[in-house]
């Protein structure tokens, strides 16, 4: 059997396809430009979080269907506590909201919900939301839908040197030395494959502090398109321009 292919009408260059062959098997996504999206329009910055968590449930859709195994979004900042307290207070209930409307959706789809970031740290209204959601697709074995929420990759890193410290001085890791593989394995993903590509929203082409080790040999595609205005087009869009790289991981071409 020939491999499967995805066809669309790319606004850009007319008809694109990709192939099952080599999707990213784990997307990043920084979700970027709400508040920009809201402000064209003069809405409040809040009606572009509203419109953004619709765009979660499309591009989650489309990652299952073409075969993404990882689709880890950056939802929530340790920096973004700084906002202002109603913007703030409205994110926190926006798991809540998106969890309770579209789980059951997600378990159809055999999605199953993870989380990286300080749980500890959030509303106990949103920390229900996102355990729930946890307990129940644990037995889902399809698209791992990741959301980063009061994540900080400094802190993720910080917090791994600290637990290898800890565990050196208890006798649990021998005092032999540090290597790659062991910082890896005292993070926040550890039992997942790193990035493959990374997607950011909204023109900007900086990481901030996302995934900062992780994404040491990822791929990145930086568009203008908002979050709230990101497709499956623009999806399919990314993936092609991925498929069409060589990855060497730093070897020579």
């Amino acid at each position: 059997m020939g491999q499967k292919q995805w066809f669309w009408q790319s606004k850009q260059t007319g008809d694109k396809t990709i192939s099952e062959e080599n999707v990213p098997v784990h997307i990043a996504i920084i979700m970027d430009g709400n508040g920009r999206w809201a402000k064209k329009r003069a809405l409040p910055r809040i009606a572009g979080h509203n419109e953004g968590m619709k765009t979660v449930r499309e591009i989650t859709r489309c990652a299952n269907r073409i075969g993404v195994k990882v689709l880890t979004l950056y939802a929530f900042s340790t920096e973004n506590w700084k906002r202002p307290k109603l913007e703030v207070d409205f994110l926190m209930k926006l798991p809540e909201e998106f969890l309770s409307t579209f789980l059951p959706e997600l378990i159809e789809e055999n999605v199953r919900i993870e989380m990286i970031g300080d749980m500890e740290k959030l509303p106990a209204h949103t920390k229900r939301a996102v355990q729930n959601a946890i307990e129940k697709t644990a037995g889902n074995d399809g698209l791992i839908l990741n959301f980063a929420l009061n994540y900080g990759s400094r802190a993720e890193i910080a917090n791994a040197v600290q637990a290898i410290m800890n565990d050196v001085q208890s006798g649990v890791l021998p005092n032999c030395g540090v290597s790659d593989e062991t910082i890896s394995r005292y993070l926040m993903t550890s039992h997942l494959p790193e990035p493959d590509l990374l997607i950011r929203t909204s023109g900007e082409h900086r990481l901030s502090n996302f995934m900062l080790w992780q994404l040491a040999y990822t791929e990145f595609f930086f568009t203008d398109v908002l979050w709230p205005d990101f497709s499956e087009e623009d999806l399919l869009e990314a993936v092609a321009a991925y498929q069409k790289r060589s990855r060497r991981f730093g070897g020579l071409s």
